[in-house]
């Protein structure tokens, strides 16, 4: 089929096709077309063995005592395809309740290291796996574990990942009462998609029917409401997707967030979406097809008045938006995750709990913290991860920069960001660097720009000998650097 059909919503797909393969020559983007998701840096996939003791051996916490929290629930009725994380699937009861012990334990041990009695909350996230997925009594036994352990007074924002059949009929507008009273203000429903065909090849267990209905009784809970959708599915069409998103936009929800496909794992688990792929490779959408797709969900978003406010989330207003991942990726705070394979990313390094429910249980009953793998930065990772996570998902400030590195953003990267810079990928004022509307949407392949080589996501071999090739001038510093 063609890429570009007849539609309202196909403006600008040609010129971003174009571009891509302009770019594509350059070197920014692999010869396959395939994409990594620059969501940490360095990658989750890529750190090293780290013991508890030293992710915190010379850390101090923060003067103002805050922090970004994150707890996983890793259970879920069913494997979706796409997911790349460790789950126990099924009803687990005991299991789930084996596991909520651990968590809080976990808990505890990080007070004890860190001389509290109760952590502040900046912010919250509960994800997993699907973390309402537990009986309505285990649910709030969770939810007493984290209101006991944190001070929620000064917590801006109290974030759910939830499944849309854990919300629906009496039960599910049980929980949502309950996650209301414990103040939980704002859900992130995984939609996915509302074709039914795309579900089933999904393996979701859930219909668009659900979907619709769990958006409707969270709006009506009163919930900040931000629902997901995977685009460049296997079978997915470009005239499908659009006829997707145009049903989302009228759904009231006050976000509306975005993910590639991706096929390689960038998680602790490889999907069962690679093994799809090579069984079905009739099914999957070229790369070409999957970027019309991108570009023709921002037309249908932008005409409907969302705005890309976070990479890939999209919003009516600028104040719904994920204060954690906002936190966490822009304002580079630090932030303590718990449970199986959360992650504690903190000022100057990141702690990875192990991805094995037995090490995870084992670790804890041995009182200790259930970290396998990280890094404690020095100042060039200091610097890279200063640049890569704040560029991907906002901007850099020049002054915020210097704060976090001790260094100046016009003394690193200068052949790199004179090179974005060339290409309508980057532009500077005296204040910030940030993505132009080209580079905002190869976000992830920019961001890799200034990865060290190490930790850049493709081999060298994989990119066209360009002006753009992330291996290209991997050195930090321009000139003597004292």
């Amino acid at each position: 089929m063609s890429v570009v059909q007849s539609s309202r919503y196909t403006e600008h797909i040609n010129e971003r096709l174009a571009q891509y393969k302009h770019l594509q020559s350059l070197g920014l983007i692999v010869r396959s077309g395939d994409f990594f998701p620059s969501v940490h840096y360095p990658p989750i996939t890529m750190y090293a063995p780290l013991t508890p003791e030293e992710l915190l051996a010379t850390y101090t916490p923060p003067a103002d005592g805050k922090f970004d929290i994150y707890a996983h629930v890793p259970f879920c009725r069913q494997r979706c395809l796409f997911c790349h994380y460790p789950v126990q699937l099924g009803e687990r009861s005991a299991e789930k309740d084996q596991y909520l012990s651990a968590l809080a334990q976990e808990m505890d041990i990080y007070m004890e290291r860190l001389g509290y009695s109760r952590l502040k909350a900046r912010s919250i996230l509960v994800g997993g796996g699907t973390p309402t997925y537990l009986s309505l009594d285990q649910l709030k036994r969770f939810l007493q574990i984290l209101d006991s352990r944190l001070d929620l007074s000064e917590c801006t924002q109290y974030n759910y990942d939830v499944d849309p059949v854990t919300l629906i009929g009496k039960e599910g507008n049980e929980r949502l009462q309950m996650l209301r009273d414990y103040g939980v203000n704002r859900l992130t429903i995984g939609v996915q998609s509302l074709n039914p065909a795309t579900l089933k090849l999904m393996n979701r267990h859930h219909g668009p029917e659900q979907a619709l209905e769990a958006i409707h009784d969270a709006l009506k809970f009163g919930f900040q409401v931000n629902i997901e959708f995977i685009f460049g599915y296997l079978g997915q069409t470009l005239e499908d997707w659009i006829a997707v998103l145009e049903q989302a936009v009228g759904l009231g929800a006050h976000e509306i967030q975005l993910y590639r496909l991706k096929f390689e794992a960038y998680g602790d688990f490889q999907g069962p979406i690679k093994y799809q792929r090579e069984r079905h490779p009739e099914l999957v959408p070229t790369v070409e097809e999957t970027l019309a797709m991108k570009q023709a969900a921002i037309n249908v978003l932008n005409a409907h008045g969302y705005r890309e406010n976070l990479r890939r989330v999209f919003s009516k207003k600028p104040e719904h938006y994920s204060h954690y991942a906002d936190n966490q990726c822009c304002g580079l705070l630090d932030q303590l995750g718990f449970g199986l394979t959360a992650f504690s990313s903190l000022r100057d390094r990141f702690g990875l709990n192990t991805q094995n429910f037995d090490e995870y249980y084992r670790m804890i009953a041995d009182r200790r913290l259930p970290v396998n793998r990280g890094l404690v930065r020095n100042l060039e990772a200091q610097i890279r991860w200063a640049i890569v996570l704040p560029l991907k998902n906002r901007r850099v400030w020049k002054r915020y920069f210097q704060q976090v590195t001790g260094c100046s953003l016009d003394e690193v990267f200068q052949p790199k960001i004179a090179a974005l810079k060339k290409y309508g990928l980057l532009m500077e004022d005296e204040e910030k660097i940030e993505l132009t509307t080209l580079g905002a949407f190869f976000a992830d392949e920019v961001a890799h720009q200034f990865h060290h080589p190490a930790y850049i996501p493709f081999p060298a071999t994989e990119y066209a000998d360009g002006e753009l090739n992330p291996y290209r001038h991997p050195e930090v510093w321009s000139g003597s650097h004292g």
